[in-house]
């Protein structure tokens, strides 16, 4: 996924957890994105030295 793909997710998830009052839903899921592409892209740089 391109870095756009990732703000136009973040996007229309802040826009439906806003109008469904889940805002707490929306800071955790966006905790767990970052995370993930952190580890993705730790592996991937891992993988590219071997």
């Amino acid at each position: 996924m391109n870095n756009w793909l990732y703000g136009l997710f973040i996007l229309v998830l802040g826009v439906l957890s806003f109008f469904t009052g889940e805002i707490v839903t929306f800071v955790m899921l966006g905790l767990i994105l970052v995370s993930l592409n952190n580890i993705n892209l730790t592996l991937k740089k891992s993988n590219k030295s071997d």
